[in-house]
C-alpha cells in the first residue's frame, strides 16, 4: 500500500512530520530547506519523486510568511520534479482569520494563500480545524478537513472521564458546532459565552448562556493566540459558579502575552495539539499539555494514497 508514496517536510514543524511518518510506517523523504544570506529560500529534493504521490507536511505557523514561502518553493520543486500528485498537508493554516472583508478596501488574505498554494503546485490540501470551514471553498482543488476534537475528547476522557458533572463551553457563538461535538463525546451539557470584539486580538466576554454552577467547565476552541479570549472566559465562568475550569484547543499559537496570561489565570490545565510546535516558554508552562494529532494525519495520508474514504475517520 505504501508503494509510490513519499512524505517530505520543511522547517516549521519537523517533529510532527517525524511522528506522522512513523505512524504511517514510512520514512521521511530526503530534502533540505535552507536560507541564503539575503533571506531567499532554497529547497533541494535529494531523491526521485517522478510518478509518486507526494505529501508535504508544513504548518504555516510563526514565522508565518517564512513558513508559507518554504511551502511554496517546495511545492514548485516537486511539481517540476514530475510528481504524480502533490498534497499540501497544512496542520495549521495561517491567515485563516482573514477569511472575509471586514472593512472597505480590505484583502481576503486566506483566499490569496489558497490561490498561491494551488499556483505553486498543490493538487490536494489537508488541513486540521480550519478557523472557518468555508475556507475549503477558497481552493479549486480537493480539500480534506480533519478534526482534532475526537483526539482531544479522548484525552479528556482518559484523564477525567465523562458525565453531567462537566460542561463544554464555547468561548463565542462561532465555536458552537465544535463545542457541541466535544460535549457529545464527553456526554456533558454545553454553554456559550457571548463575546464581542473591540479590535484585533481584543475581546470582551459579556454574557454566559447556559448553567455552569458547581460544574467542571471545559472551554473548547480552535486556537489560542494571545489568550485574551480564553482568560476572560475563565474569569466569567468562575464568576458564574464554575467549580473548576480547563480548556482544550487545537492550535497553540500562543503569541505575545499568552504564556504570562495563562500562568496568571485560574485555569487549571490547557490541552493543545502539536499542529504548532511549542516555544520554550510554553514547554516550561506547567499548565499546557500536548496531545498529538500525528496518528490522524498519518491515517488520512494512507487513505488518500489508497483512494479510501477520509471522512469515515470521524464517523
Amino acid at each position: 500500500m505504501m508503494k509510490g508514496l513519499k512524505v517530505f517536510t520543511a522547517n516549521s514543524n519537523p517533529e510532527l512530520a517525524k511522528k506522522v511518518a512513523a505512524a504511517a510506517g514510512i520514512e521521511l523523504g530526503f530534502s533540505e530547506v535552507s536560507t541564503f544570506a539575503d533571506g531567499e529560500i532554497q529547497v533541494e529534493i535529494h531523491e526521485s519523486v517522478r510518478g509518486q504521490n507526494v505529501f508535504v507536511i508544513q504548518s504555516t505557523c510563526p514565522p508565518v510568511n517564512q513558513s508559507y514561502m518554504e511551502l511554496f518553493v517546495m511545492l514548485d520543486a516537486l511539481r517540476r520534479a514530475s510528481a504524480a500528485s502533490i498534497t499540501a498537508v497544512i496542520p495549521y493554516f495561517g491567515y485563516a482569520r482573514q477569511d472575509r472583508k471586514v472593512a472597505p478596501r480590505a484583502p481576503i488574505s486566506a483566499k490569496l494563500m489558497a490561490d498561491l498554494i494551488v499556483s505553486a503546485g498543490a493538487t490536494r490540501v489537508v488541513c486540521v480545524d480550519l478557523h472557518a470551514a468555508q475556507i475549503q471553498g477558497f481552493f479549486n482543488i480537493p480539500v480534506d478537513h480533519l478534526f482534532a476534537i475526537p483526539t482531544l475528547a479522548r484525552a479528556w476522557r482518559e484523564a477525567h472521564g465523562i458525565g453531567p458533572d462537566f460542561v463544554a463551553v464555547s468561548p463565542d457563538a462561532g465555536g458552537v458546532e465544535r463545542t457541541r461535538a466535544f460535549a457529545k463525546r464527553i456526554e456533558s451539557s454545553m454553554a456559550i459565552i457571548d463575546k464581542r470584539r473591540s479590535g484585533p486580538n481584543e475581546a470582551k466576554a459579556l454574557h454566559l448562556i447556559g448553567d455552569v454552577t458547581g460544574k467542571t467547565a471545559v472551554i473548547v476552541d480552535d486556537m489560542i493566540d494571545t489568550a485574551g479570549t480564553l482568560t476572560q472566559a475563565v474569569d466569567s465562568l468562575y464568576k458564574n459558579g464554575a467549580k473548576r475550569v480547563f480548556a482544550v484547543a487545537t492550535h497553540p499559537v500562543l503569541s505575545g502575552p499568552a504564556i504570562a496570561r495563562l500562568k496568571e489565570s485560574q485555569i487549571e490545565k490547557v490541552w493543545v495539539t502539536d499542529t504548532i510546535p511549542l516555544s520554550e516558554a510554553a514547554k516550561n508552562c506547567g499548565k499546557i499539555e500536548v496531545v498529538s494529532v500525528a496518528p490522524v494525519l498519518a491515517e488520512a495520508i494512507k487513505r488518500i494514497h489508497g483512494n479510501d474514504s477520509v471522512s469515515s475517520l470521524f464517523d
